[in-house]
């Protein structure tokens, strides 16, 4: 006779989940540790919400007592071509491969509360759901219930969807039938620390957000540092290079949902049509995007670091115009990208 979790893995599978694994809240006794050591070192940067309520964020069980499973999900939003074929082209922005389309958080959560609804009708309980909006660390229990495993880069791998997939989980009542917690099958390999423009990771297994191109796009409010910005390229929402270079993606499946497939106008969106957005053009461009959430300040921050990195003098008057923004961070942004195009045309940078 087919049990309620095998039920409940077919179920997950036709809501459009492409793995469906389960653990207990409490099996991630290593991650309180790991986690001071990392808000210890400074690594969060101005993420401050990780030091906050860090017995939840470190102990799942503690965020719902009365939870007995975690029912760990991914979701493929693998690319269809190259996603670092636009950092040689200068004159274009490159947004992280996540971010190309509408707000995965949405589509996912969705997901979830349909998997949800049908556990109770199916198993009774009580649920729970989360995707990347709560305290709950998502990596640890998914490598604790065989998703994945915490690479080098520190987001999780899988043997059977590679680097491109999103997280989510839903916490129950229920007892059901752990699964084996996945191992580490990274090896000597280290390709997603030796790509990594900005030396984010000061070993394997530890990232320094403070030098991360995705955190500094966007987490980081105000300016970027001087050292860092020329590393930056032409990245202006997130940063794909640690996850392309990861040989497990070869086994990667693409993404069956269309709204991870990238917008045409993502793809390799002109800096220079970016960077003249106003609040109203960028709030209706990305109405329904993650990029949404920084703000047009923020985004256009990004967009003049990559003309001023680009080496493009036709690009000049487009930072020019942007000198005297009423944002201080985004006229700093502008009048330094003048001086990098400056340097540039003179043999200087």
């Amino acid at each position: 006779m087919i049990t309620l979790k095998q039920r409940l893995v077919q179920q997950a599978m036709f809501e459009g989940f492409d793995a469906c694994k389960l653990c207990r809240p409490w099996d991630v006794s290593q991650v309180p540790e790991r986690l001071v050591a990392f808000i210890d070192r400074g690594y969060h940067g101005q993420m401050s919400w990780l030091g906050e309520r860090q017995a939840w964020r470190g102990n799942p069980a503690a965020l719902w007592p009365e939870a007995r499973t975690v029912i760990m999900l991914g979701e493929s939003y693998t690319p269809e071509g190259d996603p670092m074929a636009t950092l040689a082209q200068k004159d274009v922005g490159t947004v992280s491969v996540y971010a190309r389309n509408k707000d995965y958080h949405d589509t996912v959560k969705k997901r979830l509360k349909r998997l949800a609804r049908w556990l109770i009708a199916e198993g009774g309980g009580e649920v729970k759901v989360f995707v990347d909006t709560a305290p709950v660390p998502e990596k640890p229990l998914g490598q604790a219930a065989g998703l994945g495993w915490q690479g080098k880069h520190t987001n999780l791998v899988s043997r059977d969807l590679g680097s491109w997939f999103f997280i989510g989980s839903v916490f129950t009542t229920l007892d059901l039938e752990s699964d084996p917690a996945e191992i580490d099958h990274c090896g000597s390999c280290r390709a997603c620390l030796d790509v990594c423009p900005t030396d984010a990771f000061p070993a394997p297994y530890q990232l320094d957000a403070r030098r991360c191109i995705s955190y500094l796009t966007i987490e980081h409010k105000g300016p970027v540092d001087d050292d860092l910005r020329a590393l930056m390229g032409n990245r202006i929402y997130g940063c794909d290079d640690c996850l392309a270079v990861c040989p497990w993606n070869k086994f990667a499946v693409e993404a069956r949902e269309v709204k991870y497939h990238a917008r045409d106008d993502l793809m390799a969106p002109k800096l220079a049509d970016l960077a003249v957005l106003d609040d109203a053009a960028f709030r209706e461009k990305f109405s329904v995007s993650p990029i949404k959430r920084i703000g047009r300040d923020r985004f256009v921050r990004n967009v003049l670091y990559a003309v001023g990195n680009s080496g493009d003098p036709t690009l000049s008057a487009v930072a020019g115009d942007l000198c005297n923004d009423p944002d201080p961070t985004v006229a700093e942004a502008a009048r330094w990208a003048m001086k990098r195009l400056k340097d540039a045309a003179n043999g200087l940078a």
